[in-house]
């Protein structure tokens, strides 16, 4: 189990644009009327509802720790379109003593791209053996979308790793989902240490997490069950006819 977070604590410094996109964001707000925003556990969740700014600032966080802001290791240099914020210019991190061995950013939206970066490079002639054989040996490409993304994972992350994961369940079935919550236990287990924006309630009960639930009010620490996200899921399934015929009412 890790004995100290590679990422220790966030925290913004300097004045933020008045006129970014960023600097709205409810997130972002949270974040100037804090000292700092410290990780304590080996895995921590952001939950909230869109826009109120989790991934941009989980990309933050990456591009400040080193990885390319599309995704990847601290290695992969490329660039399909520059659309990440300027928001991790602001953001100083605090890092351990001992530095993770390994790491990866994960984003589902720009996977794509990370994909076909490892077929390109591995067009190049090299002595060295194919990167693929990392992540499995098999083309990302020639993957369903949710095996990708579990043989990314299963192959390619490491013990003693920092990983940032941008909503992974996105191409996950409940099955692959829970797949995917046995390899980060196992990694967790191997001092590996996760930082995770989620929409996923299945997710969010993995032990040994920290759940920061960010709303238009505040950034709070939460159990799993204290999350939107797992009261709204419960009360549908508890009760499905009546929160459809509620959904689909006439009435306002």
């Amino acid at each position: 189990m890790l004995q100290e977070p590679y990422l220790k604590h966030i925290a913004l410094s300097g004045t933020l644009p008045a006129n970014a996109y960023f600097s709205a964001l409810s997130v972002v707000k949270h974040l100037e009327r804090m000292e700092k925003l410290s990780f304590h556990a080996p895995i921590t969740f952001f939950v909230g509802e869109n826009g109120v700014g989790k991934s941009t600032l989980i990309e933050a966080i990456a591009v400040a720790m080193g990885f390319n802001p599309e995704g990847g290791t601290r290695n992969f240099r490329f660039s399909t379109e520059s659309s990440h914020s300027e928001l991790y210019r602001y953001l100083t991190v605090a890092r351990s003593i001992t530095p993770s061995r390994d790491g990866f950013f994960l984003r589902a939206e720009s996977f794509y791209n990370v994909a076909s970066y490892i077929d390109q490079l591995d067009r190049i002639p090299a002595s060295a053996p194919p990167i693929i054989h990392s992540y499995g040996g098999v083309s990302l490409h020639r993957q369903s979308h949710g095996e990708s993304f579990l043989s990314l994972v299963e192959n390619r992350f490491g013990e003693n790793g920092l990983y940032i994961l941008d909503e992974p369940e996105a191409a996950l079935s409940p099955a692959r989902l829970m797949k995917l919550m046995i390899l980060i236990h196992r990694l967790v287990e191997k001092n590996s240490q996760f930082i995770i924006s989620t929409h996923s309630p299945i997710l969010m009960t993995m032990p040994n997490a920290e759940i920061y639930q960010i709303s238009q009010h505040s950034i709070e620490s939460v159990s799993y069950r204290e999350t939107e996200h797992y009261l709204l899921t419960k009360d549908f399934f508890d009760s499905p006819e009546r929160m459809l015929n509620f959904l689909f009412s006439d009435e306002p």
